[in-house]
């Protein structure tokens, strides 16, 4: 058995996001790393969701990135295992994006079904995934990795069109939440 206090900065901050939105919700983390980061139940202790956490720091506030526009809130970047996202046992997968600035938080929750099934869309022959994410300021969530610069500057204002590339649905949207 792993030490429980061997959780990564995206998996603690996933936790206390749940927590702080749904407190009657209860996370856990498993004693083993099986592709399942977290697991959130209700207070009954009934299965909500397992989920699998990837961290990203903010990769527009350094490098050639540092230059991006005031448009971009925030900005990661993960290298993924097409093997691993099509096999998780996962119900969700969630992307933790910082703002460097103000070290805010944004989320992309999405089951990996559906995560992969956009990939294969953005690019369907690499076994690695290099994924870059942008969130802009007016609240879009873009899959930008591989765009030229006419596209990225859509992304800022908010004009490309590209379905498998908008991720926009699932920015900061649990699944626990209440619908009226």
């Amino acid at each position: 058995m792993r030490p429980i206090f061997t959780i990564h900065a995206g998996e603690y901050l996933v936790g206390c996001e749940i927590e702080a939105r749904f407190p009657d919700h209860r996370v856990w983390v498993p004693s083993k790393d099986n592709g399942v980061d977290l697991l959130v139940t209700d207070k009954s202790g009934q299965k909500l969701a397992s989920i699998q956490v990837k961290f990203s720091k903010d990769h527009l506030a350094s490098g050639k990135e540092a230059r991006a526009t005031a448009e971009i809130k925030s900005g990661g970047w993960w290298k993924l295992d097409r093997t691993k996202l099509l096999e998780s046992e996962a119900d969700l997968w969630v992307l933790v994006l910082c703002e460097f600035n103000t070290r805010k938080y944004d989320y992309v929750v999405v089951s990996p079904k559906e995560l992969a099934r956009r990939y294969a869309a953005i690019a369907p022959s690499n076994d690695v995934i290099q994924s870059y994410f942008w969130i802009t300021r007016s609240g879009r969530c873009w899959e930008t990795r591989g765009l030229g610069k006419s596209d990225l500057r859509a992304v800022c204002t908010d004009t490309l069109e590209s379905k498998p590339r908008d991720f926009t649905a699932f920015l900061n949207r649990w699944p626990f939440e209440k619908t009226a």
